[in-house]
Parts: C-alpha cells; sequence; structure tokens
C-alpha cells in the first residue's frame, strides 16, 4: 500500500509539471532546445570534442520536440501564463507555414543524427541552427 501511495504521489506531482499550460509548456521547450543548442554550438565549432552518443541524444530532443511543437500553440493560448509570450500572431495567422518549419527542424535534426564526425556534424548543424532563426524570425515576438 506504501509503494501505491508513493506511485500516485509521483504521478500527481509529474502531471502537474508537465501539463501546467500550453504557454509554460512550450517555454519549456524552448529552454530545453536552446539549452541544447549550446552545447551543440559548442561541438559544432570544435570546441567541444565529437562525442556521437551525446551529440546523437542532443539531436533526438530536436526531433522528440519538433513533433510536440505544433501541438503547443491553442487558439486559445494567444496571452497570458505566468511568462509573457513571445509567440507572433503570425503562428494562429499561418498553422500551416509554422506546422512545416516545426517538421522541417524534424527533419533536418533526424537527417544530423546520421552525422559520423565533427565536419559532417557541423554542417549539419548549420541546417538546424538557421531554421530556429528563419522560425523565431517569423514567428516570435521580441521581448519587451
Amino acid at each position: 500500500m506504501k509503494r501505491f501511495v508513493i506511485a500516485a504521489a509521483l504521478i500527481v506531482a509529474g502531471a502537474a509539471t508537465a501539463f501546467a499550460g500550453p504557454i509554460e509548456d512550450r517555454q519549456a521547450l524552448m529552454k530545453g532546445m536552446a539549452k541544447n543548442a549550446k552545447e551543440l554550438a559548442g561541438v559544432a565549432k570544435g570546441a567541444t570534442p565529437f562525442d556521437a552518443a551525446k551529440v546523437k541524444a542532443l539531436l533526438q530532443v530536436y526531433v522528440d520536440d519538433s513533433a510536440k511543437l505544433p501541438t503547443l500553440f491553442p487558439e486559445d493560448s494567444k496571452t497570458g501564463g505566468t511568462d509573457p509570450t513571445t509567440a507572433a500572431p503570425k503562428i494562429w495567422e499561418d498553422q500551416a507555414g509554422f506546422k512545416a518549419a516545426a517538421a522541417k527542424l524534424g527533419t533536418d535534426a533526424t537527417a544530423a543524427l546520421a552525422a559520423t564526425d565533427q565536419a559532417s556534424f557541423a554542417k549539419a548543424f548549420g541546417t538546424l541552427a538557421s531554421n530556429c532563426g528563419a522560425c523565431h524570425g517569423t514567428y516570435r515576438t521580441k521581448k519587451d
């Protein structure tokens, strides 16, 4: 019985964290991808040694998160949340374009998984990073 109570408490705590709300969920997702981008940029620049297993694990986050991303922008999440959103109205005006941008991110992250050394990774990461910049340029507003 004690194990059941502990397991139930962990499930409830995890659910509360995972489903804070679409704005908070997408901000957490973006912060995680930004953290990974910093690590991957170090590898791409040669400042950090290429470690195929670590690179693949970090890239897999992009693959997984790119699939989740379009679901985190429901119509009722244009404003509000605990932290003001920087999502541009263009996301809701151009859902097809936004979904295509997320899909391209996933496709390019999947392609980058094939990198076998620093040079091939650096090239693939350049493509991946340009996706981030293009999407932010179109679908994100600047913070005040």
